[in-house]
């Protein structure tokens, strides 16, 4: 898939992460972690990583500026 193609996935699903469960959220932030490393951004997967941590502990301020930063620094990719 080509690298602007695979961004806009990962933007939608950052974008999902609104309803859900937490672990379904959290599957999904696994996912766009996965995704940054197959790209080779190791600095976006380890806040994304950030963001399923703070999701597990309830930590609903720094999970929304983690997404916020996510989609942010994605968005420049393209």
């Amino acid at each position: 898939m080509p690298t602007a193609a695979r961004i806009d996935v990962l933007l939608s699903i950052l974008n999902a992460t609104d309803v859900g469960t937490l672990d379904s959220v959290a599957d999904k932030l696994r996912q766009v972690q996965e995704e940054l490393r197959d790209l080779d951004r190791p600095e976006l997967a380890e806040r994304a990583g950030e963001a399923v941590a703070a999701l597990r502990r309830g930590d609903l301020l720094e999970f929304k500026r983690a997404r916020a930063f996510l989609q942010s620094k994605i968005g420049h990719l393209r």
